[in-house]
């Protein structure tokens, strides 16, 4: 059975029409044979210019899963809500998935604002969140798969790789005011002093903010000669634009970002970004069969044959698998049954092979580093080559062979050492 992304937020809305009483769906659904999951993303807002793609990744997933038989021979029935660009929304939808409709799993949030408004309603009531953005870490719920990048796969690559082969060593650090772009630059801030460089400024701007001017003046009379951007949502867009347009060159001062990535390129010309650089364990430039099919399918799926994928993407789309792969090990789709059975479980996903590792819940995955060029795609100018193991408390000193975040939950001793 096939859907395409008009007809599952038209059954979405259908399905929301039908629960004036709490539960009746549900009731309904499991009689059907089907399995009700959310997908929590903003389809409104400043921060839709990315959270569209996830929800698209997530039910273009789920349409493929179904249309191999489903899961436990069950059709996946996807619950599509708008977060609406705001962390009070996603706490209401949250909890109106969660409560209401019912369902076992929400796939959803981008931002770590949405994830950490999300966060209570999840653990109160026991339920489970599949998390697929890349995230600051500094988290260890064991009611969530993080199956984004944590700092580890993502900048304890790139902060050495920016010193040591571009030559920069004097860090001006921008982001967005919440706390994804503030805790990213703390951990930057270690990492800097740790590998011989220094950072000179840190300065935030809040979130959909787009008069970039000042800021960007600030930047040319700092005396930097690297930008750590951390900037987030549509913001990156007139970052960029500004940049360009107060004539910095990207060879001289280049910008290196944590979340710039092909969607906000293609929504500012590729022109603004060419040349800049990124760390993601995931580009659309993997040239692999596996990457150039999902691109393909993605394409047909949204009828757009420009669309661009990206890691957050990415990781939204095979999320669904792992969940998929968890709930058939442990023959149900019960919270506690996917969390049970999904550490451990791998996929080939189009960036390679992913895991989520039992101990933490987190992902390993492979690190990258692209350069942008003038076609809006990325040139991988560094990459791993084998998947790292996920440590959220890698600033705080956290090893492979010292985790703080384990099966147990957090070792807080551990943060005071």
């Amino acid at each position: 059975m096939s859907f395409n992304r008009r007809s599952f937020l038209k059954s979405s809305a259908l399905a929301a029409g039908a629960l004036a009483t709490p539960g009746i769906f549900h009731r309904a659904a499991m009689a059907a044979d089907e399995i009700e999951v959310g997908v929590l993303f903003s389809q409104t807002g400043g921060l839709s210019i990315i959270e569209k793609s996830l929800s698209d990744a997530t039910l273009m997933a789920i349409d493929e899963i179904n249309s191999a038989g489903g899961v436990l021979g069950k059709q996946i029935k996807p619950l599509v809500e708008d977060g609406a660009s705001d962390p009070k929304t996603f706490n209401e939808k949250a909890s109106k998935l969660i409560i209401r409709d019912r369902v076992p799993t929400v796939f959803g949030c981008y931002t770590s604002a949405s994830r950490k408004a999300v966060l209570p309603v999840f653990e109160k009531r026991r339920n489970l969140l599949f998390y697929p953005t890349y995230y600051e870490g500094f988290e260890c719920s064991k009611n969530v798969v993080y199956t984004g990048a944590v700092p580890n796969q993502q900048l304890s690559n790139f902060i050495p790789w920016i010193i040591n082969t571009l030559g920069k060593k004097k860090f001006f650090i921008v982001g967005s005011n919440y706390i994804y772009p503030r805790e990213m630059a703390k951990v930057s801030k270690i990492l800097i002093e740790q590998n011989g460089g220094e950072w000179i400024a840190d300065e935030y701007l809040e979130l959909g903010h787009s008069e970039w001017g000042a800021m960007v003046n600030k930047i040319k009379s700092s005396g930097c000669d690297v930008v750590l951007s951390n900037v987030v949502g549509d913001s990156v867009v007139a970052f960029y634009r500004e940049y360009k347009n107060q004539g910095i060159s990207q060879a001289d001062l280049p910008i290196c970002a944590t979340v710039t990535s092909e969607v906000e390129i293609a929504a500012m010309g590729a022109e603004y970004a060419a040349g800049s650089y990124t760390s993601f364990p995931y580009f659309q430039a993997i040239d692999t069969p596996a990457n150039h099919a999902f691109v393909e399918r993605y394409r047909k799926f949204v009828n757009d044959p420009k669309a661009v994928t990206h890691h957050a993407m990415a990781s939204s789309y095979f999320q669904v698998f792992l969940w998929k792969q968890a709930v058939e090990k442990a023959g149900e789709a019960t919270p506690e049954a996917i969390v049970a059975n999904v550490g451990g479980q791998s996929f080939d996903a189009p960036d390679g092979k992913v895991t989520v590792e039992a101990a933490n819940l987190h992902t390993a995955m492979t690190p990258r580093i692209a350069q942008w060029k003038a076609d809006g795609q990325g040139e991988i100018v560094e990459a791993y080559d084998h998947p790292v193991f996920p440590l959220p408390y890698v600033a705080y000193g956290e090893t492979q062979d010292n985790l703080f975040c384990t099966a147990q939950g957090l070792d807080t001793s551990k943060l005071n050492q």
